[in-house]
């Protein structure tokens, strides 16, 4: 058996009852396989009574956990090993009044917003899907529900001869008949914060990492925070560049408009509110920093935003609005948008990077490094370090893959493979046409 553990398949010497977190765990997520007599090495080592676990197991984790699992006796090697499949069960399963789910190779518990978000996906239903008693219609900021019917108009014709807010605001899926959403309330509402304190977003100029030199606090609803937040940079933060064309004056920011817009949505539309980690956007001299609290769908990762992928917003009822109001498009093509925008600039593809619970998006203006090739000023050094970081956030992928993600030539990220790999701070692990780079 020269397989490994996974998110779908756990090896264990000898059964105890605290296994059953791991059935729980593979129920809740996509499933998956628990063997008993097998070590950590995948080398079978046997059970004794096998026979008796078929009996006694499927019983024990029907009561506990109320699964019909298939307990099955497997032999290798004049050894028996039990192999348990575990089905992916769509109501939510919890084991001693505790919820687990599988996260790669490992078994956690879930707990705060992830057991939230957890338990509404279950039912099929989203955080800013969700009702809110005691708000009423007296709280709606009118003057935003204008901002938006005007912004609506070519995707939703005769909008702007809606006068009923409510009726409005029921087509949006923002009221349900009696009561009005979470995303109502973020996205109209006069003081959002009243309910959502920590859905304000903050902006600040540093000198170093440590270092701030000025800040501001923008408050209010998400579709006035947009135009706010934007404002706030063009006349504050970000310098601009004076140029002529005959007898015009141009002014050009030292970043991408379209891309800074791209990203400050995004920020807005996919941040877990949940979280109490606010969007924050950092203002250096040479690079540009939006750190969000948010949680990536399953089966992507920060490489998948740079290549065409399908939209899977945190919060459809908000991000249906705001696509409605031209804000965004619905085809997962805002980071491909983000990235293009700095290559027409001739500036440092922008590094994305992902902790689990949050998303960092950092630009680099002319005078810093930027992306996994070291950039203007990196070096092999400054590259051999990027690409490091890489491969950290996205074990497995093999040079051509990573040169494709990252549009580094295939010669210089080989170069870099090199220094890493003389360092002993990455191995390539499996077969050559199928394994790929993990950090050691």
């Amino acid at each position: 058996m020269k397989l490994q553990e996974s998110q779908t398949l756990e090896f264990k010497e000898i059964w105890k009852d605290e296994y059953l977190k791991t059935i729980c765990a593979f129920a809740n997520t996509d499933g998956g396989m628990l063997y008993i007599g097998v070590d950590d090495n995948a080398t079978i080592v046997g059970i004794s009574k096998a026979a008796e676990f078929t009996e006694v197991l499927p019983n024990k984790i029907n009561s506990r956990l109320g699964l019909l699992v298939d307990v099955v006796i497997k032999e290798a090697d004049d050894k028996q090993y039990l192999e348990i499949m575990v089905p992916k069960i769509y109501a939510p399963v919890s084991y001693g009044g505790k919820f687990y789910q599988r996260s790669g190779a490992n078994t956690i518990e879930l707990n705060g917003g992830n057991l939230t978000n957890f338990l509404l996906k279950k039912y099929g239903k989203t955080w800013d899907d969700v009702a809110v008693e005691g708000f009423g219609l007296d709280e709606i900021d009118l003057s935003a529900i204008e901002k938006f019917k005007s912004l609506a108009k070519d995707r939703i014709p005769r909008i702007d001869q809606e006068k009923d807010v409510i009726q409005l605001l029921s087509k949006l899926n923002l009221h349900d008949g009696k009561f009005f959403k979470r995303a109502a309330i973020l996205l109209f509402a006069k003081n959002p914060q009243k309910y959502f304190i920590q859905s304000h977003s903050k902006i600040g100029r540093f000198l170093t990492e440590s270092d701030i030199q000025t800040s501001d606090i923008i408050e209010g609803n998400l579709i006035d925070q947009v135009d706010k937040i934007l404002d706030v940079l063009r006349s504050k933060y970000l310098k601009s560049y004076i140029s002529y064309e005959g007898i015009y004056r141009r002014e050009k920011l030292q970043y991408p408009y379209s891309a800074l817009r791209e990203a400050i949505i995004n920020a807005l539309v996919h941040r877990d509110y949940m979280i109490s980690v606010n969007l924050q956007i950092r203002v250096y001299d040479n690079k540009f920093v939006i750190f969000n609290g948010a949680t990536l769908p399953e089966n992507m990762n920060v490489s998948t935003l740079a290549k065409p992928h399908p939209s899977m917003p945190h919060n459809p009822v908000i991000a249906n609005v705001f696509y409605k109001a031209g804000l965004i498009e619905s085809w997962g093509k805002g980071t491909l948008d983000i990235i293009q925008a700095f290559h027409d600039h001739k500036l440092p593809k922008p590094d994305f990077e992902y902790d689990g619970l949050s998303i960092k998006v950092t630009f680099y203006s002319n005078a810093a490094s930027g992306g996994a090739s070291g950039g203007a000023s990196g070096g092999a050094s400054g590259g051999a370090n990027k690409l490091y970081e890489f491969i950290r956030q996205n074990p497995g992928l093999n040079s051509k893959q990573m040169s494709e993600i990252l549009h580094v030539a295939l010669r210089t990220l080989e170069r870099h493979l090199k220094t890493l790999k003389e360092a002993h701070k990455v191995e390539f692990r499996g077969a050559s046409k199928t394994g790929g780079y993990y950090v050691k």
